[in-house]
């Protein structure tokens, strides 16, 4: 992995490296290695999330190399520098037409992809449903048993290389047509209503104890979190803008399979 690091670091530093056959052969080892899930541009150590810029490094300098060409799939038709993943059947993974996942892209066993779309550099964990029309962007970090729900979308990030990917960690349930981030974090377990929207400047408000506590990147673990407003002024007057509500905790009592709708009618919320 060194000697990875050591060859992309450089072309990075010095991009005319990259017409050296050595240099586009680490490159490709690279993206084969982030397909097969060896290496991961995020990855969780002592409790911290790390992310590997010199991998998302990597996925950059993997677009110059490579050339357009045209993908045929029976009557459809692609004009694309990236190649599609394959061998679903030997990797365990559901793929529903028209699904479709970049190579680079790592889908653990049992992934069930709805029609969807998966970007190179994104980790999907095993169990994990990515529901019709969800996107997960470019490098984005998916973890196992999660649901994404129709519509949902998962940004991506290549650059800046220092920027955090998304971040969903396992057992969560993200409610239809939410949006994530701008390397936003949801911890463990958590529910992420209908509707709501997380970048790094979006408020989350834990409305759940008598006072309410602000919080911005992150939604810690078994939250319970739902679309809200909050009152801001401007030079025009006062208006409403979009933040996040914590309105309580995933109780014990919740199966971690259990609906969105299950998990919110705790809290007589329905959304």
């Amino acid at each position: 992995m060194e000697n990875y690091k050591s060859i992309i670091e450089n072309a990075w530093n010095r991009r005319e490296l990259l017409q050296d056959e050595a240099v586009q052969q680490a490159i490709n080892e690279v993206i084969a290695l982030l397909d097969q899930g060896k290496l991961r541009v995020a990855e969780p150590k002592d409790g911290q999330w790390i992310v590997n810029e010199w991998i998302k490094k990597a996925v950059i300098l993997y677009f110059p190399i490579r050339k357009m060409e045209t993908m045929e799939v029976g009557m459809l038709e692609f004009h694309d520098k990236i190649p599609l993943k394959r061998a679903y059947a030997r990797l365990g993974v559901r793929v529903v037409p028209h699904a479709i996942a970049r190579y680079g892209a790592f889908l653990e066993k049992g992934v069930i992809m709805m029609p969807s779309y998966v970007n190179i550099g994104a980790y999907v964990g095993a169990g994990t449903m990515v529901d019709t029309w969800a996107t997960v962007g470019s490098c984005a970090q998916i973890g196992q048993n999660v649901h994404l729900s129709g519509g949902v979308g998962i940004g991506g990030v290549l650059e800046p290389v220092q920027a955090a990917p998304v971040i969903i960690e396992d057992d969560c349930f993200i409610g239809s047509r939410a949006i994530v981030v701008e390397g936003v974090r949801v911890e463990k377990e958590a529910v992420l209503g209908a509707n709501v929207v997380l970048t790094k400047s979006t408020k989350i408000i834990d409305v759940s104890g008598s006072n309410p506590v602000e919080m911005k990147g992150i939604v810690p673990a078994r939250s319970v979190v739902i679309p809200g407003t909050y009152t801001k002024k401007f030079p025009a007057g006062e208006y409403q803008v979009s933040c996040a509500l914590i309105i309580g905790k995933r109780k014990a009592s919740t199966d971690l399979k259990t609906s969105l709708n299950d998990a919110l009618r705790e809290y007589d919320v329905v959304v």
